[in-house]
């Protein structure tokens, strides 16, 4: 493809065009801003600042254990510290900052000018912010969760105090974040890439964010369902996890595991895309065996969901599922092996300079190694039953997360900073880093294998001298110390004033990927024209291409109606469909997710009106939002736009065309699993549980229920019509059929509802009602919302939003009630049919 000429005169006003669209609110309205170079910088220094938290109370905990029989920390307040130290490091610092990174790499390495749902990451980084400062600050005022981060019951549902609720109802609105950042990133690779970059072509790192979003988005639901039968047990005394009233504890371990082993990986692979785009670079060569790369990150994604159960060897499972998940647990080694040979196969091959990220990428190659050593150890059930709940399992995860996620990180760091803030980060100072970090690690960590091959159990805050692990503790405890001096150097190196440093190069490293065809000094726009690509290194291997970029000489050289707009592509080939204009700086995103944050906090009071009222505020904030900011209708003659070399393309797009409808596609493809994990719930109790349902107990009203689900998928065929009528210019009888189906809707609802009502189904008396009460109130959740979409809908086509062409709101509701049509059928034959026959 080649780029056009273009003269000076236009070259300078589409410039200009563009810095006056793209350019960042100043003073107090600074927050209000969208873009992905603002969101994904205060995404990373606030996870920076959660795992500094976290890290402090690591030291402390460190004390407590340097010496025997300390009383430093009392038993509940180690339990808070171990507890909130698991959960910071996973939930507000791992996740987190690997969605950070990735919003704010990810449009670079794509030459997007951004993300294609703006307010979406402001929406998730205030969520983020608003519940990680909420949950880390229960332990200033004593009353943080004390039941570990996996907060196995019954310890956790019993526990007094708000410690619990806090956990799960603060993490919660915390998953929200990541689910939301996931649906981006998903998006952002699929539709977003320039034109000509080809599935086949997009840099290894896109293939980890697709990969890695897709496991948050199987990953993270099974626990939202089961946070969402702990607060019901929490709140309600509906006995989920009560084996004395038919519940059953295994249940949560499933749950939280089938999240908790994946997680590993969703923390292990972002770290590995570093490493992905570090090596080539430090050997000026492409990546050897990309092909096997993509495979091997796919399949290692997709084997981790396999593995749940080896962190559950000494339940009492048979010995048939052990024999299985142990060898998936050997297996899924093969994908990761690859993945480390391809490095080293392309540095072996390549001229390589050792610079300061590749000494971080070495260290983690060692580290990372041992940490896979332990592994395969204790995938082997008859040697994990003899190291399990040790502190060897303690130095083991730790290896695995600190030599496959920390020390990428911190070479990702190093090696983006001059992308990401125009200027240079210390390489004494760093070395300096890597040092204190590698041999404080060891010196922390090698010990525990020791200390838990010789029995001292993990979660103890103190011990007595004669048990032989005094001086291994002490030594662990001094190499905290050193891990914490290297980070205190890195956060002074970090956050350093750097005025009057001089702007590094533009491409400091020579790397041969898109990114580095960024602006030196710093401009707002992304790109200054979206290129077209035709290689996986297209800065070493398409001649003067950066040249033609700054010249403006591709795609979208400037913004005449002062519109923020990026190129929306084809999923497999890359090819123009919509010129998409994305949203801009706003305050409607803080307040959304201030009132999102109360309805998700305030019932940890048991303050259940004010929390029904922040639950309305939000739904009306983004309400408020989807109507003002998406969908918009194009002024008549502007609703193509020609975005330069000829190409004119469309500014509206509907149904799979638009990024919308993949959206929704791809939240309801969660959702879906989180509903999936209920019904697992459900048939675990039945193959579990001899007395499931109970003798003589009654089941939901047959009759309410075949009458509810019926309505329900009336009300799902009335959207679906109503769409069609409505690309055929029917607007009489879109209007009518968009009345029609939420009335529908409600109906089915109630009935729905009243077929579990008026049975005698107490809910607090055995799991059986309390889990058919908690299948019926998700649907009615969901139908409920699906209400509101109708509704909406019918007010577009009153008032103009939707029209027979533009009909993009009634694609994307039909898709979502296409999920709710289903999650009602499947609920009324799990609670309806399926204890009548089992």
């Amino acid at each position: 493809m080649l780029a056009a000429p273009v003269d000076k005169e236009a070259r300078d006003r589409g410039a200009e065009q563009l810095r006056e669209t793209w350019k960042t609110p100043k003073g107090f309205r600074y927050c209000t801003a969208v873009n992905n170079s603002e969101i994904g910088k205060w995404y990373a220094l606030s996870a920076f600042f959660f795992m500094m938290c976290a890290g402090v109370l690591g030291l402390l905990i460190r004390v407590q254990l340097a010496v025997p029989d300390n009383d430093f920390l009392s038993a509940d307040r180690f339990n808070q510290f171990f507890t909130m130290h698991g959960s910071a490091m996973m939930f507000l610092f791992a996740v987190p900052m690997f969605e950070a990174i990735s919003i704010l790499l990810l449009p670079g390495f794509l030459g997007a000018r951004d993300m294609p749902f703006p307010r979406l990451s402001a929406y998730g980084f205030w969520c983020f912010l608003i519940g990680g400062i909420f949950v880390m600050s229960s332990v200033l005022f004593g009353v943080a969760p004390n039941s570990g981060w996996f907060m196995y019951p019954p310890l956790a549902t019993e526990a007094e105090g708000m410690g619990s609720d806090i956990w799960l109802l603060g993490l919660s609105f915390i998953e929200v974040a990541s689910i939301a950042a996931a649906v981006e990133l998903i998006v952002g690779v699929l539709k977003c890439r320039p034109p000509g970059m080809r599935i086949n072509l997009m840099p290894l790192y896109a293939w980890y964010v697709l990969v890695v979003g897709g496991m948050i988005l199987f990953a993270f639901p099974p626990l939202i369902a089961g946070d969402f039968l702990f607060e019901l047990q929490r709140s309600f005394d509906w006995p989920f996890f009560d084996p004395e009233r038919g519940g059953d504890p295994m249940l949560w371990q499933h749950l939280f595991w089938i999240f908790g082993h994946p997680e590993v990986y969703i923390i292990f692979l972002p770290s590995i895309a570093i490493a992905a785009m570090v090596v080539p670079t430090a050997a000026q060569r492409p990546i050897v065996g990309y092909s096997w790369i993509v495979l091997s990150a796919v399949g290692t994604g997709f084997l981790s969901f396999g593995l749940w159960v080896h962190h559950m060897f000494t339940t009492g499972l048979p010995s048939m599922s052990l024999g299985f998940f142990s060898a998936a647990s050997e297996a899924v080694v093969i994908p990761t092996g690859i993945q480390l040979f391809a490095f080293v196969a392309t540095l072996m091959v390549g001229r390589v300079k050792m610079s300061l990220p590749m000494l971080f990428i070495s260290g983690a190659l060692a580290i990372f190694t041992a940490g896979g050593l332990t592994g395969v150890m204790v995938a082997l059930a008859p040697f994990d039953w003899q190291a399990h709940d040790t502190y060897f399992v303690v130095a083991h995860l730790h290896y695995t997360l600190f030599g496959g996620m920390v020390f990428p990180l911190m070479a990702g760091v190093y090696y983006f900073f001059p992308f990401i803030t125009k200027k240079t980060l210390s390489k004494r100072a760093g070395r300096i880093v890597f040092w204190l970090l590698f041999v404080g690690f060891n010196v922390t960590f090698l010990p525990m294998h020791l200390t838990g091959l010789m029995g001292m159990p993990r979660r103890v805050y103190t011990y007595p001298s004669v048990m032989g692990w005094d001086l291994l503790n002490l030594i662990s405890s001094v190499g905290a110390f050193i891990v914490a001096a290297g980070f205190v150097v890195f956060a002074i190196d970090l956050l350093r004033p750097r005025g009057r440093q001089p702007f590094a190069p533009r491409n400091p490293w020579n790397a041969g990927t898109l990114e580095w065809s960024h602006d030196v000094p710093e401009e707002n726009w992304g790109v200054r024209s979206v290129p077209y690509i035709t290689s996986r290194y297209p800065l070493w291997e398409q001649e003067n291409l950066v040249e033609r970029m700054d010249e403006g000489r591709f795609y979208l050289p400037d913004a005449p109606e002062l519109k923020r707009e990026t190129l929306v592509t084809t999923v497999l080939d890359a090819k123009p469909i919509q010129c998409l204009r994305v949203t801009g700086p706003t305050w409607i995103t803080i307040v959304a997710a201030v009132f999102t944050g109360g309805a998700f906090i305030f019932p940890t009071f048991h303050w259940y009106p004010p929390a029904i009222f922040c639950g309305g505020v939000a739904i009306a904030s983004v309400i408020y939002w989807l109507w003002t900011a998406t969908s918009q209708i194009p002024e008549k003659g502007k609703d193509v736009r020609d975005a330069g070399l000829s190409l004119k393309l469309p500014v509206y797009a509907s149904g799979p065309a638009s990024v919308g409808w993949w959206g929704v596609w791809i939240t309801m493809l969660g959702d879906a699993t989180a509903f999936a994990s209920l019904v697992f719930g459900f048939v675990f109790y039945w193959t579990a549980k001899p007395d499931f349902p109970p003798a003589g107990t009654e089941h939901a009203m047959l009759s309410y229920l075949a009458l509810g689900v019926a309505a329900l998928v009336a009300s799902w065929a009335s959207i679906y019509r109503a769409r069609i009528v409505n690309h055929q210019g029917k607007v009489a009888t879109t209007r009518t059929l968009l009345v029609a189906a939420p009335l529908l809707a409600i109906a089915g609802s109630g009935l729905f509802y009243l077929s579990v009502a008026n049975a005698d189904l107490d809910p607090t008396r055995h799991v059986y009602p309390a889990i058919v009460w908690a299948v019926m109130i998700w649907t009615i959740v969901h139908t409920g919302g699906g209400v509101i979409m109708q509704c909406y809908c019918l007010a577009g086509a009153v008032f103009g939003k939707v029209t027979p062409e533009h009909d993009a709101d009634l694609w994307n509701v039909t898709l979502y009630w296409h999920f709710v049509c289903l999650t009602v059928v499947v609920a009324g034959l799990t609670i309806g049919l399926m204890p009548r026959v089992m």
